[in-house]
């Protein structure tokens, strides 16, 4: 098979699709392997890395199109790549469709095969080609939020650990999930007061025998929810529904009883986000400023620190890309449920059921198509 490798277009956007060693892999199996030139350069590959891997160097993103037959990706393709995409292609990156009805009409109107890395499951009832990025995102959301509580950025200046003598700040987790977990352990690590709230019982024991008293465990429901959102310094929203907009669980009312400078971080934002005031912003512009609180809603964080991002990821998707590339993908989805979950739009056709429910299309059972 030939798979390509574009260079992400998206707003500061370093993250790469393939990394040279992944892409030994490949080639080590007799696929062929095409990169556009500079794909790699923000995580520190050149263009020589890439052909020391038995890659190809295409000068332009439209080359790579026209050659490959699957596009690997990181974030969801832009209108211009869209308009790259036909029938031949079968395109494997994060898609995020729910919230988004141009991407699914473009797709949809493409006929090409696309599956997403954020629906893929396990047999243990885990996202593994989410996950690597939700803990980049969970880590980051502290150090984006600290950053927040700065004065200079539009917080109330408070230092997220506070000092001898001064009380650190009030860290609120929303949801337990990889996010949350990831999110709280870094909020621990700088001395904040962290709270996690969930409305699974059986992740709050879970993350009780994990953190013990370093935090504060909470069962989610409206009155909890608000008591401690009104009350926190910052706010975390690591919400997930795979597949399906995530829900909007923080309201434009509790924002406004928030505390001046408080801050606010949703790393759900690519599914829509869970607060109501969330607007997706870039790494170019991240913050803005609702009834006195500073959000932070970036869509794609970890593409900040795009070399530990591509790296971590990469471990997660090379094995997918490989059984695609050795078998097709109509022969590797039957074989494997898992797999299946992740195929958004085949065809013309919308097969996840979420993103079908969500923006009115007719949801076509991926079984049907094999």
């Amino acid at each position: 098979m030939i798979i390509g490798v574009p260079k992400e277009i998206k707003n500061h956007e370093y993250r790469a699709g393939m990394t040279p060693s992944s892409i030994g892999e490949l080639t080590l199996r007799n696929h062929e392997v095409v990169v556009e030139t500079q794909a790699g350069v923000g995580i520190g590959f050149s263009d020589d890395d890439y052909r020391a891997a038995g890659a190809t160097i295409l000068p332009t993103s439209e080359a790579v199109f026209e050659q490959a037959e699957m596009i690997v990706k990181v974030k969801e393709p832009l209108a211009l790549e869209r308009q790259r995409l036909t029938e031949k292609h079968l395109l494997f990156t994060y898609l995020h469709l729910a919230p988004d009805a141009e991407q699914t009409a473009d797709l949809v109107n493409s006929n090409a095969v696309c599956i997403a890395y954020e629906t893929i499951t396990s047999d243990s009832g885990q996202l593994p080609l989410l996950t690597p990025m939700s803990e980049v995102a969970g880590r980051m959301s502290i150090q984006a939020g600290a950053s927040c509580l700065q004065k200079s950025n539009g917080g109330k200046g408070m230092l997220l650990g506070g000092v001898p003598g001064v009380a650190p700040a009030k860290v609120v987790i929303i949801g337990g999930g990889v996010v949350g977990s990831h999110a709280a352990q870094m909020a621990i690590g700088m001395g904040a007061n962290v709270t996690i709230l969930d409305n699974n019982l059986q992740s709050l024991r879970n993350l009780n025998q994990v953190f013990g008293s370093s935090v504060q465990l909470v069962h989610s429901n409206k009155a909890s929810l608000e008591e401690h959102v009104t009350s926190a310094d910052l706010v975390i929203g690591g919400v997930l529904i795979p597949g399906t907009a995530a829900p909007k669980l923080v309201t434009a009312d509790m924002i406004k009883k928030m505390q001046p400078g408080s801050a606010v971080v949703d790393v759900a934002i690519d599914q829509g986000g869970c607060f109501e005031t969330s607007k997706a912003t870039t790494h170019e512009a991240p913050t803005y400023i609702v009834d006195n609180v500073v959000h932070y809603c970036v869509a794609n964080m970890p593409g900040a620190v795009a070399r530990t991002s591509t790296q971590a990821l990469n471990n997660a998707t090379l094995p997918y890309i490989i059984k695609l590339a050795e078998n097709g993908w109509q022969k590797t989805l039957a074989s494997d449920k898992h797999f299946l979950n992740g195929l958004n739009v085949c065809q013309g056709k919308v097969t996840n059921r979420a993103v079908a429910d969500n923006l009115g299309y007719e949801y076509v059972d991926p079984n049907s198509l094999f």
